[in-house]
């Protein structure tokens, strides 16, 4: 029986297994929301890690790699719930439309993910199911929660120091959605220390083709929102994370008031 077979066949998620988000802080009482889409590299049990070996699910093909803990020790300076992924990009990634072709990657990096091959509708529907409503529902619904109450959106991801033998000189990286006016004020205090190299839509711009949750949630409700990337090898350690999250509380502490201004004007 092929991997496609099964998944026709078998529930995704076995009742053992987690579910298809973790939320931390969730009682948080702060201006910002924080989300990370790429947050774990887990696959489903039955799914044979998608044919792929440890050292391939350890790559960033398969997460953002020191993401999660940088937004979680983030998402405590703030006071800010966090709604985490709990699943690997691979077996859907929860930052891209649905109908994207990178949405199930049957390639990555150049690498071939066996298990995307060839896939059902059943099987691609499962995991639609499974793993990318239920994150997004989960962002829903604490948005809702909010009410009225002022939100800064802040999405957390990381990225390669090197792509396609190119190196990426970037530090960090602010990118935005139409509304460009709470990453700039963010861009501004980071750079105004001297000694980063801050991108500007950079590594990668927000589009709407490419990008599913700041269109989704952010834009869609009118909150000042960003996506935060953070060159991988400044957070591989534990001081490092911690110094990145001190780092990026403290400016969004100092431009919070005006940041939420624009999702008012």
């Amino acid at each position: 029986m092929t991997t496609a077979d099964t998944e026709d066949s078998i529930p995704l998620l076995a009742t053992d297994e987690p579910a298809a988000f973790e939320l931390f802080n969730v009682e948080g009482k702060g201006n910002a929301v924080l989300v990370c889409d790429h947050a774990a590299n887990r696959v489903p049990r039955h799914l044979h890690k998608l044919g792929l070996d440890d050292v391939r699910l350890a790559d960033h093909i398969a997460w953002d790699p020191g993401a999660a803990a940088v937004a979680r020790q983030l998402a405590a300076h703030l006071d800010a719930p966090l709604v985490l992924s709990a699943y690997s990009r691979l077996v859907i990634d929860c930052n891209r439309p649905l109908h994207s072709p990178q949405s199930i990657a049957e390639k990555s990096a150049g690498v071939t993910v066996p298990g995307n091959l060839a896939l059902s509708q059943n099987a691609r529907q499962a995991r639609i199911d499974a793993v990318f409503r239920p994150y997004h529902d989960a962002i829903e619904r604490l948005l809702d929660r909010r009410g009225g109450q002022p939100t800064l959106f802040i999405s957390v991801h990381s990225f390669t120091p090197v792509l396609d033998g190119e190196p990426r000189l970037w530090h960090i990286g602010i990118s935005w959605y139409r509304d460009r006016r709470f990453a700039h004020l963010l861009f501004d205090e980071l750079a105004r220390s001297g000694d980063l190299i801050v991108g500007d839509n950079q590594p990668y711009p927000i589009e709407e083709v490419f990008d599913y949750t700041i269109p989704e949630h952010g834009a869609r409700r009118g909150l000042p929102s960003v996506m935060i990337e953070i060159r991988q090898d400044g957070i591989r350690t534990e001081a490092s994370v911690q110094a990145w999250a001190a780092r990026l509380a403290r400016a969004c502490q100092r431009i919070e008031a005006a940041a939420l201004a624009t999702g008012r004007a």
